[in-house]
């Protein structure tokens, strides 16, 4: 191996790489800046910056997604392990697209400038809450609607068996009058038959 090939395989640059994922993989950012991280480390590259650049909707779908959060990092890495990095990167399920360039226009404090990976942190956390309040009320609303159909039939239930019971006593009560209309009421100043017989003789 000669001194050249030695300085060439050794030598490093500057390179800006745009991410693009989807928001459903931005729903775990933290895990995802963990992903990017782990990429870095395999292509023994130095990560000077990373954050978040936007989230927009996409000009076009890319794999049935329509808005997109983009992450801006600045890195420095050997020559020779730019072309694995970016065949990882667009092996990589997680990430949806992956633009690298090289950066000889900026300095190291320039790109330094741009980090905000606390600012990443902290809205991995919020990102992260968020995702969890909206599983548990999924799963609240899942194994509600059973309960709130039970109950619905219960109450349906009920006011079907207080309109029967409703319409019982009305007809009961209709029975009553009509047997109490059929029946003569007896007055004591009317003749039986016993005596009618009685009546015509003593005359």
């Amino acid at each position: 191996m000669t001194e050249t090939q030695t300085i060439n395989e050794t030598a490093t640059a500057n390179y800006e790489a745009m991410f693009l994922i989807s928001q459903g993989a931005a729903a775990d950012l933290a895990g995802v800046v963990d992903h990017i991280n782990h990429l870095f480390e395999r292509a023994g590259a130095t990560l000077i910056a990373m954050s978040k650049w936007d989230e927009r909707r996409l000009a076009f779908e890319i794999d049935k997604q329509k808005r997109g959060v983009f992450l801006l990092t600045y890195f420095n890495a050997p020559r020779t392990a730019i072309q694995g990095f970016e065949r990882d990167c667009n092996l990589s399920e997680t990430l949806m697209r992956v633009l690298i360039l090289r950066v000889d226009h900026l300095s190291v404090e320039e790109m330094k400038a741009t980090d905000g990976r606390e600012d990443l942190v902290t809205e991995a956390k919020l990102r992260a809450e968020k995702a969890a309040k909206t599983a548990q009320k999924d799963e609240s609303v899942s194994i509600g609607a059973p309960e709130a159909e039970r109950a619905a039939q219960a109450a349906a239930a009920a006011a079907a068996a207080a309109a029967e019971a409703a319409a019982a006593e009305v007809s009961a009560k209709a029975v009553s009058e009509t047997d109490s209309e059929a029946s003569p009421q007896t007055d004591p100043a009317e003749t039986t038959p016993e005596t009618a017989p009685e009546a015509a003789s003593d005359a």
